[in-house]
């Protein structure tokens, strides 16, 4: 148990209710325009979307401090837009133009926003996990208050750095939560078919460090163990891993045909919505209506053809500058 707790309300004010409804429909409806726009060969390379899981990076992000430093996985476009990139900015790196937060050359795989602390997403599985431990050491060097969180999927579980980051980081009481998004298939590969101890908070506390699940298909659920954890590691415990049980509708990516899950196990899934879930939830609440669903659907709309548009206004990276920052020039003497 941790030592340091506080009380997270279930019944949100309607002003914070709206603003959680109001950031997973941004991620909903983005997505949705980004596999308009694949389709239509605007978007190119790989596109793993988002769809199913914003309750995750809605609740986890907003229960971070403004500084506090974010390491994202390569199904980071929901996670860029929780901690406030900008969707034309976002937009625009997924077109390859050089208006994006990457210069338009890190695509949908390796969004980075210096100033919002996002350390970009990460093709490769596990890949962050040493980055944000490398972070979170250095907070702790300088004596900073500040916490890493790290997304990764469970699929990374397999992976040595998995481990190795988890040793030292509970080794070093390192200011750093591990946020892992549990869909059940990494890529087309079922938990089950991967790991034989599919029970993950279990291997994770073999590090020595407090670990709990949690239904990655409620916001408030998420945003509720988010806090607990930053709040534990932000006073010094040492490192916290939260498991949010989540669920992908789309496939792995844009070109996965999906043959390793049923259509029934998805429509299953789908009657957990997030979003429909939630929305449920306020209205019993008496915390939303019919106007704060059209507004909300409007505002979003807006925002939508804004970053579009700024996507195809936007330029090329002139060819005479391709090579800059791949090779550092030589400097005479």
């Amino acid at each position: 148990m941790m030592a340091a707790t506080a009380d997270f309300p279930r019944h949100p004010s309607r002003e914070h209710a709206l603003f959680l409804m109001r950031e997973m429909l941004r991620i909903r409806r983005f997505e949705e325009k980004c596999a308009e726009l694949y389709s239509a060969a605007k978007i190119r390379g790989f596109l793993h979307l988002y769809i199913g899981e914003e309750a995750v990076a809605v609740g986890a992000i907003h229960a971070l401090e403004p500084d506090d430093a974010i390491v994202a996985t390569y199904r980071e476009h929901g996670h860029a837009l929780a901690r406030g990139i900008p969707a034309a900015s976002i937009m625009a790196e997924l077109y390859g133009k050089q208006e994006g937060c990457s210069r338009g050359r890190g695509g949908s795989m390796h969004i980075f926003d210096a100033a919002t602390h996002f350390h970009g997403g990460n093709a490769i599985v596990g890949g962050g996990l040493p980055i944000a431990v490398g972070l979170a050491l250095a907070e702790k060097m300088r004596a900073e208050p500040r916490v890493t969180a790290c997304f990764f999927g469970e699929g990374a579980v397999a992976e040595g750095e998995f481990h190795e980051c988890m040793n030292l980081a509970a080794l070093w009481k390192l200011p750093v939560v591990f946020f892992c998004e549990n869909n059940l298939y990494a890529m087309g590969t079922a938990l089950k078919r991967s790991e034989s101890e599919t029970d993950l908070c279990l291997k994770a506390t073999s590090y020595e460090m407090p670990a709990w699940p949690v239904d990655g298909m409620d916001v408030l659920a998420c945003e509720e163990a988010a806090r607990r954890a930053v709040l534990a590691v932000r006073s010094g415990e040492g490192p916290c891993f939260v498991e949010f049980r989540t669920y992908r509708f789309r496939a792995h990516s844009m070109y996965d045909p999906q043959l390793y899950r049923t259509k029934e196990e998805i429509e299953e899934w789908k009657k957990r919505d997030p979003i429909v879930l939630f929305e449920a939830f306020l209205r019993g609440q008496s915390l939303f209506n019919d106007d704060d669903s059209k507004r909300l659907e409007d505002e979003v709309a807006a925002e939508l053809k804004k970053a579009v548009e700024f996507a195809e206004a936007g330029t090329w990276e002139p060819v005479e500058e391709l090579a800059k920052f791949v090779y550092s020039e030589r400097k005479p003497g």
